[in-house]
């Protein structure tokens, strides 16, 4: 009966006619939803499904998650989420919309936004621009800040119950092999324990909190001009109930299955600016490999439903569970410094190269005109006065900046560290931070044309650095090019100045490991 009520409110919600409406009705299909879009208004039914996860097989479990559902999005997406409209069969066996008769099922009304305006078309249109990515990153910030905090149970329970839950649903597929399947769910168990430590610390720190936890492109639209998240988690709690790096790694994820490395690496990097979360930075590419291996079973348990796009299915489900088996393998840890007068590019290059150092979503940067900004509170592009820039200022700057660096690599992380280090003390500062690590570092020095740079500089607008052309005067005069870093022409395209420095680190690591391998 169940399956036949379902079908029923389906053929009612596609008449145009039960909304008054003359025009198409389209819709959209997850594996446990439905939408209707029609007019200017969006409807959603959960389907009658029951998972590991998610119980949504009688109508009052229906309208319990519904109504759940438009309560906690509308946190995040004020004016998207309408209300619930309960679907009736009255007497005589015909449906209404909150009638007087039987539950049968429950609706979600929504305001029908522009379809590609959500983030995951926007991504297959090549419009995901870096500002823009910034703006979804502080945004996730403000909403991690509000989310409640949970304390039950410790990070390390919170993730093996997140484990569970993935090997329930592999279970429930045929599309992979038990034996890789407990290769797989091993691996993860073996990596968890390694982070035990650190998870708990940070649930006792109060990181674990009531998520949105299905925070990925598709999640996330424009509405009114501004990035908003939508479709939260509202049916099971303990899987929105999660470390928020955790959360904001099922974005991280997608970008880089996407093929956006550099934009994963951007959200991630500007979003731990504005949170103050160094700690967590290492545990990245573990909740991008669990993400990875939701998605897999989550796609996997599509095709049992019977679903007639099978094929395109299995392969989506083996390249997220591919992901997840690459982001699991060890990365070793590394530091690349890369100094330069203002104007060289340093920013550019240092955002270029980081999302190809070290593990996914690759390397933390350490900038120090961000730092600047933090330390007086402001925001990266609100401009400082000139005593912001005195010496002793400057040396907090570096302090902490070479503090952040042996924080990260202490964890077995990546830096890359983006400063003008036209001081010796601080070059050596930052050197010292990997040579106390046993970690490879590379110093490069950005050089360019002296008119190259003051027409960038001048031409500069926006952005964190506050330098002028009195500053880069002053900078010149100096003459303050290092004897020990290597030495890179800046006035080229900004890619092949990456390639040939991350060619040059490549080496340098090498040699470095080389020269362990010996010794030890």
């Amino acid at each position: 009966m169940i399956v036949e009520d379902q079908e029923s409110v389906a053929a009612m919600l596609m008449d145009p006619a039960a909304y008054g409406e003359t025009g198409p009705v389209q819709t959209i299909e997850t594996h446990i939803s439905r939408i209707f879009l029609v007019g200017q208004r969006a409807y959603k039914i959960k389907r009658a499904v029951k998972l590991p996860y998610v119980d949504f097989s009688t109508p009052v479990l229906r309208l319990a998650a519904c109504e759940k559902e438009v309560e906690l999005n509308s946190k995040t997406a004020p004016g998207l989420y309408l209300g619930v409209r309960r679907i009736t069969r009255e007497t005589g066996g015909k449906l209404a919309c909150d009638g007087s008769g039987k539950l049968v099922d429950a609706a979600i009304e929504m305001v029908r936004f522009d379809q590609s305006k959500l983030l995951d078309r926007m991504a297959i249109g090549g419009e995901l621009t870096p500002a823009l990515m910034t703006a979804v990153a502080r945004m996730i910030v403000r909403y991690h800040r509000g989310a409640p905090e949970i304390h039950n149970g410790s990070g390390f329970s919170n993730l093996s119950g997140v484990l569970d839950i993935n090997e329930a649903g592999f279970a429930t597929s045929n599309v992979f092999e038990g034996a890789e399947i407990k290769a797989f769910t091993g691996i993860f168990r073996t990596a968890l324990a390694r982070h035990r430590e650190l998870l708990d610390r940070r649930s006792a720190a109060g990181k674990i909190r009531r998520c949105h936890g299905d925070l990925h492109l598709r999640n996330i639209c424009l509405f009114d001009g501004e990035p908003c998240l939508f479709d939260c988690i509202e049916f099971n709690d303990q899987i929105a109930s999660i470390d928020v790096l955790y959360d904001l790694a099922f974005l991280l994820m997608d970008l880089w299955h996407r093929g956006f490395p550099e934009l994963a690496n951007l959200v991630a990097n500007r979003y731990l600016d504005e949170a103050d979360d160094e700690d967590g930075f290492i545990l990245l590419s573990f909740f991008m490999a669990m993400r990875a291996a939701v998605r897999a079973h989550v796609t996997a348990t599509q095709i049992e439903e019977g679903n007639a796009d099978s094929d395109r299915l299995i392969t989506e489900a083996r390249s997220y569970f591919e992901l997840a088996r690459t982001l699991l393998q060890p990365r070793p840890p590394r530091l690349i410094a890369i100094g330069g007068l203002s104007g060289s590019g340093k920013t550019a290059v240092a955002e270029a190269l980081a999302a190809h150092v070290g593990a996914p979503p690759g390397a933390r940067i350490v900038e120090s005109d961000r730092i600047r900004k933090a330390m007086h509170g402001v925001p990266a592009e609100t401009k400082l006065p000139d005593r912001a820039y005195r010496p002793d200022v400057s040396d907090r700057v570096y302090r902490e900046m070479a503090w952040r660096a042996d924080l990260i690599l202490s964890e077995g992380g990546s830096v890359v560290a983006d400063a003008v280090f036209d001081r010796p003390g601080d070059r050596d500062r930052i050197e010292k931070a990997a040579n106390g690590r046993d970690v490879a570092f590379a110093g490069f020095w950005l050089e360019a044309d002296p008119l190259v740079l003051w027409q960038r500089v001048s031409e500069r607008r926006g952005g964190p650095s506050d330098a002028t052309v009195d500053i880069l005067s002053r900078q010149l005069q100096r003459n303050a090019t290092p004897s020990t870093w290597r030495k890179l022409d800046a006035d080229r395209k900004l890619g092949d100045i990456a390639a040939e420095l991350a060619s040059f680190s490549d080496a340098a690591a090498s040699a470095q490991g080389a020269s362990l391998k010996t010794a030890s």
